[in-house]
């Protein structure tokens, strides 16, 4: 009778074993966790100038992080430059470049270098971590270096007038000067000439006399 009862005890649990395993699916017991929503913050390189002479750019830096505004390491970054026109290229000259966030969250391109068109250009930024994407787009432009341009006058001007001997040689001398520079600009009357008196209104002072 014992043994006939743990026969039946051991068809029950056979049979709700095999009634568990058809109805739910495998790995009901593990809570699957939902993939996490990415956002991208620019950190560094919109809206950069890149030099073409000097060639010269801008690295862009984006973070990747959470909804709940927690930083995400170890997400894939592939950044993308455009293929033709205003552009460039990274280290090994390639158009694209991989790498993954740091335990800040943050990737950077490394390498980027202007090409040789002026223009604005974007570059594509994509994200990828745990079954989740995102993407975004860093708008830069390639500009001709300025330096070389003609610097207009940053600071004021500073005359001095040198009156050097007026009555017996008549001539003035006056130097122009730039602050901040060591450059200064002289300019020097010619020889006095000597023609009739011209009457010119002028101030009268008065000298007194004092006795001793």
């Amino acid at each position: 009778m014992t043994s006939l009862r743990t026969m039946y005890r051991r068809s029950a649990i056979a049979a709700c074993c095999v009634l568990v395993a058809i109805l739910c699916p495998p790995g009901w017991t593990h809570a699957q966790s939902p993939a996490p929503q990415l956002v991208i913050t620019i950190l560094d390189g919109e809206g950069a100038l890149n030099d073409i002479r000097q060639r010269t750019a801008r690295e862009p830096i984006v973070q990747v992080e959470d909804e709940n505004h927690r930083p995400i390491a170890g997400a894939a970054v592939l950044f993308t430059l455009p293929g033709s026109g205003p552009g460039g290229s990274f280290a090994d000259g390639a158009q694209t470049f991989s790498t993954v966030t740091d335990s800040a969250g943050r990737a950077v391109a490394h390498g980027l270098q202007p090409n040789s068109i002026s223009g604005n250009y974007s570059i594509q930024v994509k994200v990828s971590y745990n079954g989740s994407t995102a993407e975004t787009t860093i708008h830069q432009q390639n500009v001709m270096n300025e330096s070389s341009a003609p610097q207009h006058a940053a600071h004021g001007l500073r005359t001095t007038l040198i009156v050097a001997g007026a009555a017996a040689v008549g001539a003035v001398v006056a130097i122009l000067e730039t602050r901040g520079g060591s450059s200064a600009t002289t300019i020097t009357a010619g020889p006095p000439t000597v023609g009739a008196p011209s009457a010119t209104a002028g101030i009268r002072i008065p000298l007194r006399r004092h006795s001793r």
